[in-house]
């Protein structure tokens, strides 16, 4: 079972984190079968990369600029049985590709995620940050499983999914995700999520697992580690969901969601609240981050399921 790696890219800003990316890769347990590099429309990176690793493959993205175009057209190069995405500003430990490889064994799983860890541009995890929502910095978050299991979906920058079943069903779909058109691009995200989700409601009996020994560290710059980030990335997931419901369904596509937001969310605020009252102040932070995270996230829910009902009246 050989694995193609790709890790999309699209910023020379990025250049030291690339190489660290690259070199993770490099240096892993189990070989890979090939090492693919998408490059989303930025011909100086293009050309620097080819030059910088000719062992590999660099290839620019032939679809449509952003995020999931990159990982279409790398799954598209690959040659491997199994597609690895790897994000460009994250690390991973040398047993991370040997781990999502051995989640395959079992014939019915067509995608591994793996853990995915923070790894704080300021130095340290700022006390108000509610684990509940690392999601909002890529990484994984309390109330996912701890142990190896069955989920509905991966988190993108750390997954692994069998070549073959990828454009089987389409790709990713552009329309979903992040893109770096604009100058202040919304954070949006859930590509993986709706990928998932129409893989499995596609090939019943199917499956996604969670291998926590797949381990990765996901660098977070210290803009991405302040409070207004953290209001602005709630804001867009919740638009991404309502794109991710509309695709799907809102059945599958919110199932976690609720889960989530019910019981994993009351516990932290509760807990946040306990922590101060034991003379950890930071607690109350904790558990109003938590408060306004389901809020925004909310909003962009309900804001962009009215776009879409607009949309589709105005195209009817």
């Amino acid at each position: 079972m050989g694995s193609s790696v790709v890790i999309c890219v699209y910023t020379e800003d990025r250049w030291d984190d690339i190489r660290a990316a690259v070199e993770s890769v490099e240096n892993q347990t189990r070989e890979p079968h090939e090492i693919i590099l998408v490059v989303d429309y930025n011909p100086d990176l293009h050309l620097r990369l080819k030059k910088e690793y000719p062992g590999a493959i660099v290839v620019e993205n032939a679809q449509e600029k952003g995020l999931s175009g990159g990982k279409n057209t790398g799954a598209a190069t690959a040659s491997g049985d199994i597609v690895a995405y790897l994000d460009d500003d994250a690390v991973a430990e040398p047993g991370w590709l040997e781990a999502l490889e051995e989640g395959f064994q079992d014939p019915t799983i067509v995608g591994v995620g793996g853990l995915t860890r923070p790894l704080w541009g300021i130095g340290h995890r700022p006390g108000w940050y509610p684990h509940e929502f690392d999601w909002t910095v890529g990484c994984s978050y309390l109330g996912m499983p701890t142990e190896r299991a069955r989920i509905r979906n991966v988190m993108g920058g750390n997954a692994a999914f069998r070549r073959e079943v990828i454009g089987g069903v389409g790709g990713f779909h552009t329309g979903i995700g992040r893109s770096v058109q604009g100058r202040k691009p919304r954070p949006l995200g859930c590509e993986e999520t709706e990928f998932c989700i129409r893989l499995s409601q596609r090939m019943p009996g199917s499956g996604m697992l969670f291998e926590p020994a797949a381990v990765i560290g996901h660098k977070v710059p210290p803009v991405r580690s302040t409070f207004a980030y953290f209001r602005s990335r709630c804001f867009a997931e919740g638009l991404s969901k309502a794109l991710v419901a509309q695709s799907v369904g809102a059945g599958d596509g919110l199932s976690s969601e609720r889960a989530h937001a019910l019981k994993a969310l009351p516990l932290g605020a509760l807990r946040g609240v306990g922590e101060a009252l034991r003379g950890d102040v930071s607690g109350l932070g904790r558990a109003g981050a938590i408060v306004v995270g389901l809020a925004w996230t909310t909003w962009g829910y309900v804001v962009g399921s009215l776009r879409l009902k607009l949309k589709r009246v105005r195209s009817s």
